[in-house]
């Protein structure tokens, strides 16, 4: 008999939705340890980490493999797997502060997963459009952003949950 062997929150355990497999991480994982260049993120343990201590003391290390991390290279490649867009005349009258809380989020979800990050946050025409390194984030980002500000939040999954978009608007 075979042993069914799955990634943790791509079954659809209890009839949930599966979840997308990432196509930048490898379901074989790396050699530890892999040091990303970009980003001085490191991969020990099957997980990413960002602790500057722990890289310097990896970073001359012979065991050492030099890798691209899978949000940097989401972000060199412009591969969003979250998009937010930001709506209203509230939006600009506020723009300061409102960017402020999108990299304080963003800083507080790269503590606790080192891929979570925003790739571009621009002003298209009149809207305010934040693209992420992974669904989750957005998702969070709008929902910080609806519980400091208020406004309309509407939260939308592809079919097969792979890009989540997210749109806050609020007039004045």
């Amino acid at each position: 008999m075979q042993k069914d062997v799955r990634k943790f929150g791509i079954s659809d355990k209890r009839g949930r939705v599966k979840t997308s497999a990432d196509p930048y991480i490898s379901g074989e994982g790396l050699k530890e340890p892999a040091l990303c260049s970009s980003c001085k993120a490191f991969y020990r343990n099957k997980r990413w980490d960002l602790d500057p201590k722990a890289y310097a003391a990896m970073e001359n290390s012979p065991e050492a493999n030099w890798v691209t991390c899978p949000a940097c290279q989401k972000i060199a490649e412009s591969y969003p797997e979250g998009i937010v867009t930001l709506r209203g005349e509230y939006l600009w009258d506020h723009e300061e502060e409102i960017r402020n809380i999108l990299r304080n989020e963003e800083t507080k979800a790269m503590a606790k997963n080192p891929l979570e990050r925003i790739i571009r946050m621009d002003r298209e025409g009149d809207d305010l459009v934040i693209e992420t390194t992974e669904e989750k984030l957005a998702e969070h980002l709008g929902r910080a952003l609806h519980k400091a500000h208020q406004g309309e939040l509407k939260v939308s999954w592809t079919e097969e949950h792979s890009i989540c978009r997210v749109t806050w608007e609020r007039g004045a």
